[in-house]
């Protein structure tokens, strides 16, 4: 139990910091923040891949689960950075 948690809490911070490099421009979001969403967006990469019929038959890595969920990931990090950034700007 407590390995897969703190699996998921590494390979979502991989995916996140990839997600946010694949992403343009400079994001101001925080490191608990980017693996959260990295483990949100490495979740929902392996259940859509898996709803499209994905099985990994052949062992090993799942490389496709992976991507999807870097590219999630990289969605919900722009979502968060445009709610928080309107919310943080000063109205002059």
């Amino acid at each position: 139990m407590i390995g897969s948690i703190i699996g998921a809490i590494i390979v979502g911070a991989i995916i996140g910091v990839l997600a946010r490099l694949v992403m343009p421009g400079k994001q101001s979001i925080g490191v608990v923040m980017t693996v959260l969403l990295g483990i949100v967006g490495g979740l929902l990469g392996s259940w859509i891949t898996h709803q499209f019929g994905y099985a990994n038959s052949n062992g090993g890595f799942e490389i496709l689960p992976f991507v999807v969920g870097i590219i999630v990931a990289a969605v919900l990090i722009g979502i968060y950075v445009a709610i928080t950034g309107r919310s943080n700007r000063v109205h002059h």
